[in-house]
């Protein structure tokens, strides 16, 4: 490893870039984004996001949104992830909202993936993008959040293509504190679209005002300082729990509502309901379908969509959970040239999704119907006889389809275990000569469970047959033929699931280790004429490995088949070199004038080539009150353990027999007057030139010996690649106003241009074969890798080297994101007896959010759109707009939050073909959300010098969701809105309390 690092190191020295660190936009000392509050910390370190020259009160070329603790307090938020969804600038993602998410909570700044936002604690890594979990971070205890956006991977490594949010840890803290959190909805349930809906199909649906959902966060920190304040040692416990909130408790998704076309809205239904449903596969009634009379007990009949049960009823818009936070902050000066510093995160969370317990029809397991004993004493003579025929009441048996959901019984829950540690420690000190050193590392460990069962198909072929001899030991009959009344069925259907939860567990580890060496070459006299200041300049160089470890237990095999185990890794070696060059300070045509640049050199284990970013910025203000900002950066996403894997592991297998080679001669067949089938063949789809651009030969152009075999179809080759980093540029050019006449404001405006090639994904041969056709491009038609006689046909059980089409994960095209970023604070002091008044602004206008998936494909926009591959993308404009008064002796604030949501239109009223519209495709109806206002109040007293007391309101006036037909589609969950981004549970009350012992 050494001898890399060296050679990259030399690399680095030599490329001589200017960079710029990215701590915070220039701003009053007093502001909320001030520089000065961004880049130093009360404690032993600096802090500064976006460099590694650590300097107070830096300048900023980029832009960066810094989130306070007393915001975070005022929102009274349990996960930090309910804050950042608020912020303008990420797209809102709500992992223990929706029934499909193992729980972890993730980061998505730009709406570019969360594989593409570079999340830090203190300045390092938090994790592996395959295992992270913000969720794991105290919301007490995080001092603020920086959101730097643009890429950063010259500073910071891979990933950080969309930006870095950086936590910054109050780890400074002396005492003991106690932090407690409790909020509840109270909505009120009004009778509208999905209710109506639900009624019409006989669902019930939630009324009148709930009070429901009930969440608690617990914090105990505390601190101390000893031997001549020389150690510092700090811990922490969190804990919090939530209460489930289903989808029937909420008129708003009282059913699934789905829509065909522009049609009547109407309610997902199941055929799993509490009659039953019964369809013997032999017999004379073979096929037909019955169910329990619900009004004549013991008797069947025909099954209808009248039986039909609401399937969604009791899945989760808020999910049950449970979570242990813990860990503690260790630093310990042994002298100026070593502090020996140590931090641990520990954390625990488990939470269920609930599903109707039920006894699933037999393709659930396999092909073997379930057997109903003919003389089964809970049939009846009339139920027997439908079944049996003739055989009724005698020990034949008849194989059954049947389907049944209990409704005396618990709800089945899947159960999601996430737990994970991460450390981090190292030692950092001066080294004279106004040289500094940190050389340190973070081991991140996290793991996720998921549990999932069906009950034991035996076992129920045993209960429901009442018991007979031989079955399995504690067997508990069950009748689902409608003729007893049972208290037991709870015990059987526990008996059903007892060993049964088949599991999936995902691990993954991160090593890391870093060492930076900074320094001011001022006292060596390197600094400009015309700048008191020296020139800045750090050194670093990391070695980082990511791993994955995936093993699946004997049960979980059984029902989703796989491999028992797993194991991806990769590794990376890097250098970098950052310089921060004071052009100009306190001369009379400019305050200050600054140009900044960093480079990196990095080497994955995954690919033989060597990679750079580097980033270029300059900083100008010619007076106090205007500061002039730009920057360019060259940001990559090395590909995920994961993603490497899928390019590097090849398989092999038939293309689907309807596919032919293009360069063969097309097919047709008729029939003629004698009945007689005739083939004609004609002309090859494609032409010569790209038919030799697949490596053909011209002389065997439209021969028939290319047409794929009847029997198999031609050949795929899935992997074998390897894949690059994606990578981006980024730019941004801001202003920021500080108005002397105007003490107290600070106005940033921004345009940022993300612009991302090479983007990481997975194409199928279709991708391939549609744009060699259509450009005859290398990129396209080198996938063709043909036998010597041209054919693409080859024994897929032989790992040919030949005769196939390539497929798999590599690199393909182009996401862009482009937009501007405004922000604004603003101070006003009211006078001694009147108080102060602060607002703080954040918007974000998005003017361009899509891209281009291949050349033959047009560029699309989805700025202001839902739908098709636009997903739930984002609105053109949001912002959040607080308001806050502080009393004088600050004893009393109130705080007002505005948060503007832009409209969306579907994409099938576009009227733009790139988004998938098409003449006649337009809807009437439910096509448009229109632009949503939130507001939320938060009112905190100082009750006592050591005691704090805050109540908050979230969503004021209990705004309901926008209703989307078909939500399922857009945004993975069935609750008919875009639950992420909207409040799909209603007003939220919360009381919160700090206090200091």
């Amino acid at each position: 490893m050494r001898p890399i690092f060296k050679n990259l190191l030399h690399t680095t020295c030599l490329a001589g870039l200017i960079a710029l660190p990215v701590a915070a936009h220039a701003a009053d000392a007093d502001s909320p984004s001030s520089a000065s509050d961004s880049a130093a910390d009360d404690g032993n370190a600096i802090v500064v996001t976006g460099s590694l020259i650590k300097r107070p009160n830096a300048a900023a070329a980029a832009p960066i949104l810094s989130v306070t603790n007393e915001a975070i307090k005022a929102q009274a938020a349990v996960n930090i992830e309910e804050v950042l969804n608020r912020l303008p600038q990420f797209a809102p993602d709500s992992q223990q909202g929706y029934q499909d998410s193992d729980g972890r909570q993730r980061i998505k700044l730009r709406n570019l993936g969360f594989e593409r936002t570079l999340v830090l604690v203190d300045g390092r890594r938090l994790g592996t993008m395959n295992g992270e979990d913000v969720g794991m971070i105290p919301t007490a205890l995080v001092k603020r959040v920086d959101v730097l956006t643009g890429g950063a991977s010259a500073v910071y490594g891979s990933d950080a293509i969309a930006g870095v949010v950086n936590f910054i840890m109050d780890d400074n803290f002396e005492g003991l504190q106690l932090n407690a959190n409790y909020n509840f909805y109270l909505h009120n349930n009004r009778n509208g679209t999905a209710a109506k809906t639900a009624k019409a199909y006989g669902f019930d649906s939630a009324s009148g005002l709930s009070t429901d959902g009930g969440r608690s966060d617990i914090s105990l920190v505390g601190g101390t300082k000893l031997f001549d304040d020389r150690l510092h040692i700090q811990g922490y416990v969190d804990y919090r729990k939530a209460s489930l909130v289903g989808y029937g408790d909420r008129s708003s998704s009282a059913c699934q509502l789905t829509q065909s076309g522009d049609g009547d809205l109407g309610c997902t239904t199941s055929t799993y309901n509490t009659n039953g449903y019964f369809s013997p596969t032999t017999g004379t009634n073979a096929g037909n379908a019955y169910v329990n009379d619900p009004a004549n007990p013991g008797t069947f009949t025909p099954y209808s969509t009248d039986y039909a049960a609401n399937p969604y009823d009791g899945y989760s818009l808020q999910r049950a959970n449970e979570r242990w936070n813990a860990g503690g902050f260790m630093n310990f000066e042994i002298s100026p040239a070593a502090t020996v510093y140590a931090n641990a995160m520990w954390f625990r969370d488990r939470s269920v999704n609930p599903y109707p317990a039920r006894l699933y029809a037999y393709s659930a397991y396999g092909s073997t119907p379930y057997s109903v004993s003919c003389d089964n004493a809970f049939l009846s003579s009339q139920q027997a006889s439908t079944l049996c025929g003739s055989a009724a009441g005698t020990s034949a048996t008849v194989p059954t389809d049947l389907r049944y959901r209990f409704a005396d019984v618990g709800d089945q829950d899947d159960i999601y275990l996430n737990k994970g540690l991460r450390i981090t420690t190292g030692v950092r000190g001066d080294l004279g000569h106004s040289w500094s050193y940190d050389i340190g590392g973070v081991y991140a460990r996290n793991q996720s469970d998921y549990n999932w069962a069906y009950p034991n198909f035996d076992r129920i072929n045993q209960a429901i047959n009442g018991c007979p001899e031989g079955s399995a030991a504690g067997c508990i009959p069950i009748d689902i033929f409608g003729n007893t009344t049972s208290s037991t069925n709870q015990q059987a259907f526990n008996w059903l699931l007892e060993d049964q939860y088949g599991t999936l567990s995902n691990v993954s580890h991160l090593y890391d280790l870093m060492g930076t060496v900074q320094g001011d070459l001022g006292s060596y006299g390197i600094q400009s004429p015309w700048a008191s200041t020296g020139v800045g300049i750090a050194f670093s160089v990391e070695y980082r490995e990511d791993h994955l470890d995936v093993s699946k237990d004997d049960l979980w095999i059984s029902y989703n088949g796989g491999d028992a185990e797993a194991h991806y890794q990769q590794a990376a070696w890097e250098g970098m070199v950052e310089l921060q060059v004071p052009i100009v300070e306190d001369k009379p045509w400019a305050r200050s004038l600054e140009l900044n640049g960093a480079y990196r050199l990095s080497k994955y284990s995954g690919n033989p080539s060597l990679f750079s970013t580097f980033k270029a910025e300059a900083i100008w203000s010619p007076s106090s009150d205007i500061t002039l900002r730009a920057s360019f950066n060259r940001a990559q996403r090395a590909p995920t353990v994961v993603e490497q894997y899928q390019a590097e592991s090849t398989s092999y297998g038939n293309i689907d027999t309807s596919f032919n080679d293009f360069c063969a001669p097309t097919v047709t067949t008729s029939v003629d007057a004698s009945g007689a089938t005739v083939t004609t063949y004609g002309d090859p789809a494609a032409s010569l030139a790209v038919c030799e651009a697949t490596g053909l030969d011209s002389s065997l152009y439209g021969s028939t010996s290319l047409l794929c075999p009847d029997e198999t179809g031609c050949t795929y080759k899935s992997g074998g690649f390897t894949v690059d980093p994606e990578t981006a540029y980024t730019k941004t050019i801001g202003l920021v106003l500080t108005p002397s006449f105007l003490p107290g404001l600070s106005l940033s405006v921004d345009r940022f241009l993300i612009d991302l090639d090479n983007s990481i994904g997975y194409n199928d041969y279709t991708y391939f074969t549609n744009g060699c056709l259509a450009t005859g491009s290398e990129f396209f038609c080198s996938m063709f890798v043909r036998n010597s006689d041209g054919t693409l046909y080859s024994d897929a059980s032989s790992n040919p080297t030949s005769g196939y089409i390539r497929q798999g994960t590599t690199n393909y095209y182009k996401s862009k994101s482009h937009g501007w970023d405004l922000q604004a604070q603003y101070g006003l002091d009211l006078g001694a007896k009147a108080g102060r008044l602060d607002f703080d602004f954040a918007g974000s206008l998005t003017t361009y959010a899509g891209g281009q998936d291949s050349p033959i494909l047009a560029k699309y926009n989805c700025v202001g759109y839902y739908g098709g591959s636009c997903g739930q993308l984002i609105p053109k404009w949001t912002h959040q707009l607080r308001t806050t008064w502080t009393a004088p002796d600050d004893e009393v604030s109130i705080s007002l939050n505005w948060r503007f949501v832009g409209p969306l239109t579907n994409v099938t009223n576009s009227g733009k073909t790139s988004l998938g519209w098409y003449e006649g495709g337009e809807r009437s109806t439910y096509y448009h959300i229109p632009a949503y206002n939130y507001f939320d109040l938060a009112i905190g007293f100082r009750v006592a010098e050591r005691f704090g007391l805050r109540f908050t309101v979230n969503n004021l006036f209990d705004k309901d969701p926008p209703v989307v037909p078909n939500s399922y589609s857009y945004a993975l969950s069935r609750n008919n809105t875009l639950s992420a981004r909207y409040d799909s549970l209603g007003r939220q009350v919360a009381i919160s309390t700090t206090v200091d012992f």
